[in-house]
């Protein structure tokens, strides 16, 4: 291929797949495969990392940035970006109609949006190619998050001109936002990996479009409605509708199915139908927009100094109805929470009907008393969730019974506890099916077996091709190989990776396998002082709670957790099938007791910049310090990282020395 024939190539590869991605992301209408999409893709990548003097913005290899960003800069809005005035009752509709006909007297006709519960941005395009995006702010000045923009598929890098035209400037505003299904997804996500859950779609939107690393946001699959044109140069648009149809043929995502109403009460109209439909949207909607359709109009009406005097945002009323609760269920989720649920006599709710509802947790029921057979107001949260609110007590039924949460597993049958100081009861069990998922992405974690290739997404992958049903599956996948190789995305190589990475974890210390086991109070430190205490797993398996105790910096709440959980039936059932595939079931550490930091103790906290505390510790221990959990006047150093906590609070109150990654490299004789 010449060279000028490759940059046809690359040009043609661009137009195929910003075509088909507006075909998917826009228009829901795909005409290709995702494997075809994805081949012409990889073949524009590899064009472009041989000719990189070739690659433009408005290339689909373009929307993912390489490289985090320290902070956002502060972009200056050209056009105001106004807030809207809500009003929150048909009279005050009727009001906003009686105040523009003060001005404007004929001709007027109202455009009716759905009101998108995200966040407001700024795109701005020369000569029909992205170049800038930012954030609302407070409509004066925002931020520019143009790379996180960038990875909303829904967003043209190259808008679809119509030939002839010229376009050398557009700025247009819309609403980044998170379906209802994505959202859920995340805060599946977030609770697996033990991450704060997001409130609501909006807030959900807001935090991953202000990520530093674009790849965060490209994960979070955001999506964005295009609602106004803000300054246009080279076309003359006369009303709202006319430019929304014209940002259409231009590639954008505009608001969805929007209404032209010629009169208030048919803008009412379709307000209330909206109002029923609402709740089985794919989006969050708590309302909606009505504005003056010409812009002609609007310039005579003008601007208040809060918010245009065009235009007006009914916010709808939260949904409140009684029905009965006729039982409480638990539901088990993969991180072996427990989760009561209220089974409700069907209620119809925001636009669906509604026969379940979440109860959060203990506490929750017990401090509204809430019992099987009570009568209660339920409402939906942000408007996805049922959540139960308060109990009608005037009705509820005689020799009802305070509820008490399970004791058990109703899955597998393991005890089921309550921490202190935790709101959640959580099941025990390592082979319970139900956080079965959490066991092993925990299990083959860097600080645990250190499992290369085996992340989150890799074990969903074979839990759900059932390839492996439980931890020790894991060294049976080396029979697998060949379904290994039909999974997607998993070419030889990457499948011997992971043979490989599964194979070398069988050697790891017995303090890497009782941390990898996610015993409750037993972290990194106490599994390496357990380990090094008995040496076997034959020997912690024989202990009781008064051996356990007497490890170092043991108490009575760690070695009865430890105890516990190693006299558990299933746990000595997954310990024998590990050790009868060759784990590893011995302490290989031999501590010195001499060395640059003997008669050193360090403290660790925070999270430090490139090692792990196990990496740390370990650095520690091979020059004869040693780490303990606790700060005291004893500690010689407290190694803290970001988000110290408590540790380097106290640190300071007793006047020990705190130091932080590179002093420490330092003292270990690592620093360049």
């Amino acid at each position: 291929m010449t060279g000028l024939n490759v940059q046809e190539r690359i040009q043609e590869l661009k137009n195929l797949l910003n075509y088909h991605s507006r075909k998917y992301y826009v228009e829901d209408s795909p005409e290709i495969s995702d494997y075809d999409y994805d081949r012409l893709y990889h073949e524009l990548l590899d064009l472009e990392q041989r000719h990189p003097e070739w690659v433009t913005p408005d290339s689909p290899t373009q929307r993912v940035g390489g490289q985090a960003i320290d902070a956002f800069t502060k972009v200056v809005h050209d056009v105001k970006m106004e807030s809207l005035m809500d009003v929150f009752s048909i009279e005050e509709l009727y009001d906003f109609d009686r105040k523009v006909r003060e001005t404007v007297s004929d001709g007027i006709a109202y455009v009716v949006e759905k009101k998108i519960d995200g966040l407001s941005v700024s795109l701005e395009y020369e000569n029909g190619i992205f170049k800038r995006g930012s954030t609302r702010g407070d409509g004066l000045v925002g931020e520019d998050v143009t790379g996180n923009l960038r990875t909303i598929r829904s967003i043209p890098l190259k808008l679809n001109i119509p030939e002839g035209m010229v376009l050398p400037v557009l700025e247009v505003r819309g609403e980044v936002f998170m379906s209802k299904k994505d959202f859920l997804d995340l805060n599946e996500r977030q609770e697996e990996l033990e991450q704060k859950l997001f409130a609501n779609p909006r807030n959900a939107a807001a935090g991953s479009l202000r990520q530093l690393e674009p790849s965060v946001t490209a994960s979070r699959k955001l999506d964005i409605f295009v609602f106004n044109i803000q300054k246009i140069e080279g076309k003359t648009i006369e009303s709202h509708t006319e430019g929304l149809e014209f940002l259409k043929a231009l590639g954008f995502k505009i608001s969805p199915d929007y209404k032209l109403c010629a009169t208030i009460d048919k803008v009412v109209e379709e307000i209330n139908s909206l109002g029923e439909l609402r709740g089985g949207l794919p989006f969050e909607t708590d309302g909606a927009v009505v504005k003056v359709n010409r812009l002609a109009q609007r310039e005579l009406l003008g601007s208040t100094s809060k918010a245009p005097r065009w235009a007006v945002a009914y916010k709808y009323p939260p949904e409140v109805k009684k029905t009965r609760l006729k039982e409480i269920i638990i539901q088990v989720g993969r991180t072996g929470a427990l989760t009561p649920n209220a089974v409700l006599e069907p209620v119809r709710l925001a636009g669906t009907t509604v026969s379940r509802a979440t109860l959060h947790n203990e506490d929750f029921i017990k401090e509204r008393d809430i019992r099987e057979g009570d009568m209660v107001w339920v409402r939906k949260a942000g408007e996805i969730i049922p959540e139960v609110l308060e109990v009608d007590f005037k009705e509820r039924p005689e020799g009802t019974k305070p509820y008490e949460m399970p004791s058990q597993c109703p899955v597998c049958g393991a005890p089921a506890l309550r921490e202190d100081q935790e709101a959640v009861t959580r099941c025990t069990g390592i082979e319970c099916p139900a956080r079965l998922f959490r066991s092993i992405v925990h299990f083959a974690s860097r600080d645990a077996m250190n499992i290369e290739g085996l992340g989150p997404a890799m074990v969903d992958t074979l839990l759900e091709k059932e390839l492996i049903k439980g931890i020790p599956d894991l060294y049976l996948l080396k029979n697998k190989r060949g379904e290994l190789l039909q999974l997607e995305r998993m070419g030889t190589k990457s499948v011997d990776n992971l043979l490989s990475s599964i194979e070398r974890s069988k050697e790891s210390d017995l303090s890497r396998l009782l941390f990898g086991l996610g015993i409750r109070h037993i972290g990194l430190r106490a599994a390496q002082l357990a380990s090094e205490h008995f040496k076997t797993m034959d020997d912690l398996l024989a202990a009781t709670k008064e051996d356990i105790v007497k490890v170092e910096e043991f108490g009575d709440k760690m070695a009865e957790a430890l105890a516990d959980f190693l006299q558990m039936e299933q746990t000595r059932h997954t310990i024998g099938l590990l050790k009868a595939e060759g784990v590893n079931m011995a302490s290989k550490v031999q501590r010195k007791t001499d060395g640059a930091f003997k008669g050193l103790t360090f403290v660790l906290t925070g999270t430090l910049p490139t090692y792990s505390r196990a990496e740390a510790t370990a650095l520690i221990e091979e020059r004869g310090g040693k780490v303990s959990g606790s700060v005291s006047k004893k500690t010689s150093y407290v190694l803290a990282g970001e988000e110290a906590g408590s540790k380097l609070d106290k640190a300071n109150e007793l006047g020990v020395r705190v130091i932080d990654e590179e002093a420490f490299k330092t003292l270990c004789g690592l620093a360049y």
